[in-house]
């Protein structure tokens, strides 16, 4: 079982800069694309770290795990970055599954998208042919996800898979012609024991109630003007 996160803050650069942390009662297994923790292995914590928009350190994975370390965050874990203020997260269920995301949208981008050399010639699409773009200044969408039974490894990658099909849904409906952000990242857990449901998909037994919790939970995100933490804390 993953629980409920706890806020705490760490002290740097003499600001007092908050973070999400979630403790498992046991081990789980994980699936994700964080920067600590990521790719499929069993892990026992995750961290999700609010940063100044002035973040330029070039080592995240190292600098999640001296936050981990400074919270006794033990074993192996998960480590997410955002200029969000992780005070903000929207928390989702929808039948036993659990998502938790920090929703920033200031950065929108299609996933495949022309290299700029290669771009076509020619006016920028008319607002009448595309969503308009909500005022936004920080980007990142961290998606957690925590589904109460084993999903098979397979299953795990195809939730990947569901959570980012539902939260580009999402963002289309918020009026942004994009399916994410360049640094989105999503972790999906479920107890590393048990006997491992085969699919992921939107319409599989647990894909379909991770998509909706996920879609809900995005669409309620980042429906407001999202300010980063960094420039709220400088007035």
């Amino acid at each position: 079982m993953l629980c409920e996160p706890f806020l705490t803050s760490r002290s740097e650069s003499g600001w007092d800069i908050p973070l999400l942390a979630w403790r498992a009662e046991s081990p789980l297994l994980a699936v994700g694309s964080a920067p600590l923790g990521g790719g499929i292995g069993v892990r026992r914590w995750v961290l999700n770290a609010t940063v100044p928009m002035s973040y330029d350190r070039d080592d995240p994975a190292a600098h999640l795990a001296e936050l981990a370390h400074g919270l006794d965050l033990d074993g192996p874990g998960v480590g997410l970055l955002t200029g969000v203020d992780v005070t903000e997260v929207v928390r989702r269920t929808d039948g036993g599954v659990r998502v938790w995301a920090t929703v920033g949208l200031g950065t929108p981008v299609w996933a495949a998208a022309p290299e700029p050399s290669a771009a076509a010639p020619g006016p920028a699409p008319s607002a009448a042919s595309e969503p308009a773009r909500p005022a936004q200044h920080v980007g990142t969408v961290n998606i957690v996800v925590y589904v109460p039974v084993r999903l098979g490894d397979a299953a795990l990658v195809n939730a990947v898979a569901t959570a980012t099909e539902a939260k580009a849904q999402a963002i289309w409906e918020l009026g942004l012609p994009a399916t994410g952000t360049p640094t989105d990242a999503v972790t999906v857990l479920c107890p590393a024991d048990g006997d491992p449901a085969p699919y992921g998909g939107p319409r599989s037994a647990w894909g379909a109630p991770l998509a909706r919790a996920v879609h809900a939970a995005v669409r309620s995100g980042g429906a407001g003007t999202v300010v980063p933490w960094s420039d709220r804390r400088a007035g």
